[in-house]
């Protein structure tokens, strides 16, 4: 059985015009997944005939695969090609989704069909035909090794002029949430143009930057400051909004982790220089680092962990955000 594509396989055969008749998108890299498909619609499709060419369906109990093949089917107008993508596939009934697996053995020749799925089960007879074609593409969360060239390749597709140094500055204030570095690197653009952009031009960019707000309340919260981390929290909530939650949960569970690392690598004698080193941070990250592990034991860090779990569950089943979050800062 082939092995599944990644994100870069599929954007390489877009630019060689051989994009795939049918894709499975799948995985919790959900930013990466909006960012493919951008880059689909925007090259695929003629814009003057996009409007007859693109067509969006989204899952549920009640769909109908005769409906969305059928669209897929139709001559393209205006164009030599369809672009058909369906959302929120895992609400579609299994049987339903095998009255798709026809279309999978003969799609047409002028469209491009995209499943996306946050969940999916390769057991059922839908997933396993397409991975059994070689359609389907994982969106993993990226490892912090694998951060740094992703921001590489996300500044040269903006025409951004940047330096290593600059590249881990901005990833040890910003972490791992790609939303965010996309947004930081989009701000450097327009802020710098075509100039290189090194670490003063990050520095200045966190002083004017939400990016430097969010580095307070993990500092203040990893020195166990509960008065200043809850007037963060709120101050920071109110300029974002809901959709802060995650990025401060997945900002905090980067900065534990490092903390943990950090005092691992110092009980075995190592030094600031070490964790510099082997956490690829920054100095003044390293140090600062070095400086909040000594607030936190290692039965507080991974209690930590795990309340950062909770409320990452909670957030995903609609509760209030602000909440969640005012309960976590106070236990953490």
């Amino acid at each position: 059985m082939p092995a599944d594509l990644s994100p870069e396989h599929v954007l390489d055969l877009l630019k060689r015009c051989q994009l795939g008749k049918v894709y499975l998108f799948y995985g919790p890299g959900d930013f990466q997944i909006e960012r493919v498909l951008g880059l689909i619609r925007e090259t695929f499709i003629p814009e003057a005939a996009r409007d007859f060419n693109l067509q969006i369906f989204y899952g549920d109990k009640n769909t109908n695969p005769a409906d969305i093949t059928d669209a897929a089917r139709s001559i393209p107008f205006l164009s030599s090609n369809r672009l058909i993508i369906v959302r929120r596939t895992e609400n579609i009934s299994g049987s339903a989704l095998e009255g798709f697996i026809p279309y999978l053995d003969k799609p047409a020749e002028s469209t491009c069909l995209i499943f996306v799925s946050s969940k999916t089960d390769f057991k059922k007879k839908f997933y396993k035909k397409i991975r059994s074609t070689g359609g389907a593409v994982s969106f993993k969360q990226l490892y912090d090794r694998q951060v740094l060239p992703w921001i590489k390749r996300m500044a040269k597709d903006l025409g951004l002029t940047i330096t290593e140094e600059a590249c881990v500055y901005l990833q040890g204030i910003v972490g791992n949430r790609l939303r965010d570095l996309s947004s930081e690197l989009e701000k450097l653009y327009l802020r710098h143009g075509k100039r290189t952009v090194g670490v003063e031009e990050i520095k200045e960019l966190a002083i004017y930057s939400r990016i430097y707000t969010i580095f307070e309340l993990m500092d203040q919260i990893s020195l166990r400051r509960r008065a200043e981390s809850m007037s963060i929290l709120s101050r920071y909530i109110e300029e974002e909004g809901r959709d802060a939650a995650f990025g401060i949960i997945g900002m905090l569970n980067r900065q534990i982790r490092l903390i943990i690392q950090a005092k691992s690598i110092t009980e075995q004698g190592g030094r600031a220089s070490d964790v510099t080193k082997r956490l690829r941070v920054p100095p003044f990250l390293a140090n600062k680092i070095l400086q909040q592990s000594k607030h936190w034991s290692i039965k507080n860090l991974e209690n930590a962990l795990y309340l950062l779990y909770q409320a990452d569950g909670h957030l995903k089943s609609g509760s209030q955000p602000q909440l969640i979050l005012e309960n976590l800062v106070l236990s953490l």
